[in-house]
């Protein structure tokens, strides 16, 4: 028959293999969840102006069609500009927040950014940045050097580094290439014109 010496070694025995497998699962837990963070289910809330809905939708929801296809995420707009996204993991939830501020932050004076060459016209290319904004690089300010034609410095397609300079009486933004080295990204100051009709003393 069983004696009680030998249960007691049979529990302790048990105990121990209780203990061996919970502490494994401990780590096992704790493993997972530092893997998991970037896996996991994200539900991330931004609030955008009201007058931006619009552009965000896009006509016939196409704009907000291509965040989601894009990025997976799903995306809800309220009508007071609050904006739900929910992913099934960082990355996704990253990629339809930065198409979302692409459209509705406004480009700032002197910054520089990164685009695409959308359009060539004689007086200059346009350029597309920040996702769905474009502004115009006049062709006195597509090099330091004069420029005869647009596409000896510029075609459809390039990628470009260009500089906020400005926006025009309808409010249209002003970019530059020739202000910034289109190798590093880095701006180049330019030099300060003399006032015309002023002589020197």
């Amino acid at each position: 028959s069983i004696t009680e010496e030998i249960m007691k070694i049979a529990l302790a025995q048990a105990k121990q293999g209780r203990m061996h497998i919970l502490g494994e699962m401990a780590k096992a837990i704790k493993t997972a969840r530092s893997d998991v963070r970037e896996t996991a289910p994200k539900m991330t809330v931004l609030k955008i102006p009201v007058d931006k809905i619009r552009e965000v939708i896009g006509t016939g929801g196409k704009v907000i069609r291509d965040i989601c296809e894009k990025s997976g995420a799903k995306v809800d707009i309220e009508d007071d500009g609050t904006i739900k996204v929910a992913a099934t993991d960082t990355a996704s939830a990253d990629i339809a927040i930065n198409m979302i501020k692409s459209i509705t932050d406004e480009p700032e004076m002197g910054k520089i950014y990164t685009g695409k060459v959308v359009k060539t016209a004689d007086f200059g290319a346009f350029v597309n940045f920040m996702g769905a904004k474009d502004g115009l690089v006049h062709i006195s300010e597509l090099a330091p050097q004069r420029v005869a034609k647009t596409t000896d410095v510029v075609k459809e397609g390039d990628m470009v580094k260009v500089k906020l300079i400005g926006f025009d009486e309808r409010g249209k933004v002003k970019l530059s290439m020739k202000r910034v080295n289109q190798e590093t990204g880095e701006e180049i100051e330019m030099p300060k014109k003399e006032p015309k009709g002023e002589e020197a003393a």
